[in-house]
């Protein structure tokens, strides 16, 4: 089926339509981006309602923390609207890798708030203070669990779908915004019971789910920036150019992110005998192959190394240059 609507409505490769595709994941980042701070911003303006009605500075911390994730849109944008610009003499490979550069300091927003959330709770347990209007603030506390819900399940379905660590991570970090109002909830509770420790308690546990948290977008981000790629990912290209008509057998296969988009480099082997024209059609054939197979590659570059039956080594003059 899969042959047949590709011969019926037939599609290039070429980098026109790979700017296209570019331009179109771009465009959803953004839009993510925006959405996602317009629902933020309205949550704190109405968690800012109830701070100034009822001086809960649990719900303060909560309504400052929702602001700063809010704020995290600024690198994403600048991110996503620097990645659209086209390779030059100098970046040769584009500008996606700004989207990486977005989840560092995403990731130093989270660690703020980590920090920022265990001060808070450390200040309180030594410095208990009283709430009014505990209801008002228990459901500015669902409030804000909501609206970073929201937030947090669209970034990263929308990171996912266009391979944006930036926008999953910071979809990690509004999530983690959330668990922190359901926090200002918890120690609503715990405060209408009498607990007067139970808001800075709460807020210790909050601050190591956020770290836990880091850890797994620091390390995230830290992949991405080392060039690391899914292991099954490297399979699929492997198995992808041994089922190619024509090649023999393959060497290096190597994936790398840039930005959102993939780019592989790659070596078959092909018979010797064979002239230019023809080994360069296998090694089209292949490219074209991996394009459909390995979701979100957007380059592939196949170099055809001719088999040698008598043993020598085509590569003998620059072996020397590739020792490690």
């Amino acid at each position: 089926m899969h042959r047949l609507r590709h011969a019926l409505r037939p599609h290039s490769h070429d980098t026109a339509d790979q700017v296209d595709r570019e331009l179109e994941t771009s465009r959803a980042g953004i839009r993510a981006v925006w959405v996602s701070l317009a629902v933020l911003t309205v949550t704190a303006a109405l968690q800012a309602v109830v701070v100034v009605w009822s001086g809960s500075v649990a719900l303060l911390g909560d309504t400052l923390h929702n602001v700063a994730d809010a704020l995290t849109a600024v690198p994403l944008f600048i991110a996503f609207v620097v990645g659209r610009r086209p390779p030059n003499r100098r970046y040769t490979y584009g500008y996606g890798r700004a989207e990486d550069l977005a989840g560092i300091v995403i990731v130093l927003f989270i660690a703020a708030s980590a920090v920022l959330a265990g001060v808070e709770a450390i200040r309180r347990l030594v410095h208990p203070a009283d709430v009014d209007h505990l209801p008002a603030v228990a459901a500015a506390g669902v409030l804000g669990f909501l609206g970073n819900e929201v937030v947090a399940q669209y970034r990263i379905r929308v990171g996912r779908r266009i391979g944006s660590a930036a926008l999953v991570a910071d979809g990690l970090h509004a999530r983690t915004d959330g668990f922190t109002s359901l926090g200002v909830l918890v120690g609503a509770g715990g405060l209408a019971l009498g607990w007067r420790w139970a808001d800075p308690v709460v807020g210790l546990l909050i601050t190591a789910a956020i770290l836990l948290v880091l850890a797994g977008a620091a390390r995230q981000v830290y992949r991405r920036l080392m060039d690391a790629v899914d292991p099954h990912l490297v399979d699929t290209v492997e198995r992808t150019l041994r089922e190619t008509a024509g090649v023999l057998d393959i060497g290096t296969a190597r994936l790398r992110w840039i930005g959102h988009r993939l780019r592989a480099e790659c070596e078959i082997v092909v018979d010797e005998r064979l002239d230019v024209v023809a080994a360069h059609d296998i090694a089209v054939v292949a490219e074209h192959r991996l394009l459909h197979a390995v979701p979100r590659l957007a380059w592939a570059l196949v170099h055809a190394d001719p088999r040698a039956r008598d043993g020598a080594d085509h590569h003998a003059v620059v072996a020397h240059h590739h020792r490690p």
